[in-house]
């Protein structure tokens, strides 16, 4: 079956849902989401999102933070971009009902946290919960549009793309173009074509490519697997920023504990009780991500331990149960009470720092195929993300793109090619035998924990390369083998994913922000102060 839209936006977090209530006044949006809505990245985001929104602050200042934390491969003139639209944007949050804390003392003035990396206070938030009260603000303004259809429970296979579709190189000018995408509904099997004047891929990280992640189980890269069959452009995956800070607890399952927790005075522990971090930067718990994650890690191996932990026992307890509350009482649910003992806490896989290649517009190199949020590769966080900078590009983005298609379509008349694609099953049959699934998904997810995590050498990146070969050929005769599953789509995905982490790692030769290899332990600005950029066009 074949349904048309304006716009089909893949993806439900704050930068897909930004777009589509701007693009409402255009035409019909069409979002589709693999679970229910509010199964996003962005509701669990607990820290805030960072802004210039102080006289004491500046736009230098942030911009100079970022720059620093993406050590030399931010492109600055996107970085500026982003940060001189953040207050304009965190107004129009403000305007959709978010309600970010207000100051105590002045409340026309919001209260302002700080996280690592930054030089001044300029993290608005809602607590510990800025990222639900961001994502139910802007669905309950979804719900109310007309103009908007969310399909829940429904999953993108693969980008319809014009040469794929029966049209003729010679005759048609959409042989290049994105034309929309087929559409798995999970609950029933069936397998849409859906048909867009414009693709938008805004479908979270990539943390399920781990064994441990701070993510949602819908973060299986999925934007980026299809946008790179497509013939998309891809960048600097190996720049995989791990949280330091994930709760540690044998039931807990994979709890974030913000970077806020050390922003407001929380300090890194060893099992004695010894602080660690001014050892490895000077800027001591506030040092980067990259860093403080690199240190922990170091001092797990050294000490043989699990878990270090994180102190802020030394804070007033009604402060850390008022600012803190939903780490307070999940913790609490596991017995840990905060603000008397430590929480015990590892690194996880958190956010891709790479992804679709785009430009300032967040337009990829394939026609009418936009990307932004985790899922893309903008230029504003270089080799390291700053601390909560992500939903501000998020939000940014979202308004860019729609700026971007505003101008498209003033300048030039809509036009449809006529296509009549339909997902054929061919000879596949249902898979009776679901280990074959599960066995292929635990092996990608524990070759990359274990050897393509948080410190780096060629020798590992060599081996679990050659490891993967055998699973990507397995999974790919599955895929033509067998019915489609939710399932089987997410782990041909992953394997894509891990694949392509897997290249850029080997491709980058220096030691940089989150890459940190062992063989080239120095950064190397005269060969590597560039992306490393994959297409299927380009030789392995």
């Amino acid at each position: 079956m074949r349904i048309t839209t304006d716009f089909l936006v893949i993806g439900t977090g704050i930068s897909g849902l930004s777009f589509a209530i701007k693009a409402a006044a255009m035409g019909n949006v069409t979002i589709v989401t693999k679970k229910a809505r509010l199964d996003t990245a962005t509701n669990l985001a607990q820290g805030g999102i960072a802004a210039v929104l102080s006289s004491e602050d500046s736009f230098e200042s942030h911009v100079s933070d970022t720059l620093a934390s993406g050590v030399g491969l931010c492109k600055e003139e996107v970085v500026r971009m982003v940060i001189e639209a953040g207050p304009e944007r965190i107004r129009e949050l403000i305007e959709l009902g978010v309600r970010f804390k207000r100051n105590r003392e002045n409340p026309s003035k919001l209260d302002l946290g700080k996280e690592g990396g930054h030089s001044s206070r300029r993290i608005a938030h809602a607590l510990d919960l800025t990222g639900h009260e961001i994502e139910q603000a802007l669905s309950d303004t979804v719900e109310k549009n007309p103009a908007i259809t969310v399909l829940e429970n429904h999953m993108a296979i693969d980008l319809l793309i014009g040469s794929k579709a029966g049209l003729s190189m010679k005759k048609s000018p959409f042989t290049d173009c994105c034309l929309g995408a087929y559409i798995l509904n999970r609950e029933t099997g069936e397998i849409y074509t859906y048909q867009a004047g414009t693709t938008l891929l805004c479908t979270g990280g990539t943390g399920k490519v781990y064994l441990f992640t701070t993510n949602p189980d819908i973060a299986t890269g999925d934007g980026i697997a299809m946008a790179y069959r497509a013939g998309a452009r891809v960048a600097n995956l190996e720049f995989v920023q791990f949280h330091p800070t994930c709760l540690y607890h044998p039931k807990a399952k994979n709890f974030l504990i913000s970077e806020a927790v050390r922003g407001e005075g929380g300090r890194l522990i060893d099992e004695a009780g010894n602080a660690f971090m001014h050892r490895y930067d000077p800027r001591g718990d506030l040092a980067t991500r990259d860093l403080v994650a690199r240190a922990i890690d170091s001092e797990m191996k050294t000490s043989g331990q699990d878990c270090v932990f994180l102190d802020i026992t030394h804070k007033k307890a009604e402060f850390t149960k008022n600012r803190f509350p939903t780490i307070y009482k999940t913790c609490l649910s596991y017995g840990i009470d905060i603000t008397s003992e430590p929480i015990p806490v590892v690194p996880a896989a958190h956010y891709m720092c790479g992804g679709v290649l785009t430009d300032i517009n967040g337009r990829t190199n394939i026609k009418n195929l936009y990307a932004f949020g985790e899922t893309a590769c903008t230029g504003l966080h270089g080799a390291n993300r700053l601390a909560s900078n992500s939903l501000l590009e998020a939000v940014v983005f979202a308004h860019q793109v729609f700026l971007q298609c505003r101008a498209d379509r003033n300048s030039t008349a809509v036009q449809e090619p006529s296509i009549t694609p339909v997902w054929s099953a061919g000879q596949a049959k249902t898979i009776e035998e679901c280990i074959l699934i599960t066995h292929s998904w635990d092996q990608i997810r524990r070759l990359m924990w274990n050897y393509v995590g948080i410190v780096r050498s060629i020798k590992r990146l060599q081996l679990v390369e050659k490891r993967l070969a055998p699973i990507l050929n397995e999974v790919d005769q599955h895929f033509y083998d067998y019915l489609l599953t939710p399932d089987l789509v997410e782990l041909r995905n992953i394997a894509t994913v891990a694949n392509l982490i897997v290249k850029c790692a080997l491709d980058r030769k220096e030691s940089r922000g989150l890459h940190y290899l062992i063989d080239y332990p120095s950064m190397d600005n005269t060969n590597w102060k560039k992306d490393t950029v994959r297409s299927r066009s380009e030789p392995a």
